[in-house]
């Protein structure tokens, strides 16, 4: 698995622990979900006010967010990858999509919840590499579906809120 981190902020520094943190989130992502194919994913981090921008280019939505999903592949009703839509890097891993993480909103999230920022932010990496799984939770039934997933990972990592 490749994980290319971007920092594209400059609050918050971005330690060798944070990235472990997001690339261990990433494979116990997958791990879980049994994602057998070997993947890239790009993750960068921003502060408020550059995913603001990015929400409203690509989602036409003008406010900041957490984290923003970017998958490059598509799936089938079954779940089963487009072969049309599969991108492979030169090493061979499936091209997977991009991240992009507000370090930002994940710091005054932490807060907000009770939680450590490391907790946060692994929440964040797993929620949005569900996205670029194919989840979402845009009706009640996939909401529930995904953010049982989103907890046990979380739960097997030993990142618990509080």
């Amino acid at each position: 698995m490749k994980v290319a981190i971007r920092n594209n902020q400059k609050t918050f520094k971005v330690t060798k622990e944070l990235r472990d943190l997001v690339k261990s989130a990433a494979k116990a992502t997958l791990l879980y979900m049994e994602f057998g194919t070997k993947v890239e994913i790009s993750v960068m981090f921003t502060d408020n006010a550059e995913i603001k921008e990015l929400n409203r280019l690509h989602r036409n939505i003008d406010r900041e967010t957490d984290v923003l999903s970017f998958p490059l592949i598509e799936y089938d009703e079954n779940g089963a990858v487009l072969e049309e839509f599969m991108d492979f890097n030169p090493s061979g891993e499936m091209v997977l999509g991009d991240i992009v993480i507000s370090l930002e909103r994940a710091a005054q999230q932490a807060e907000e919840y009770g939680h450590s920022f490391n907790r946060e932010v692994g929440f964040l990496t797993v929620h949005s590499m569900l996205h670029l799984l194919g989840y979402d939770h845009m009706t009640p039934r996939d909401e529930e579906e995904m953010f049982g997933y989103q907890e046990d990972i979380l739960n097997e990592m030993n990142l618990i809120r509080g």
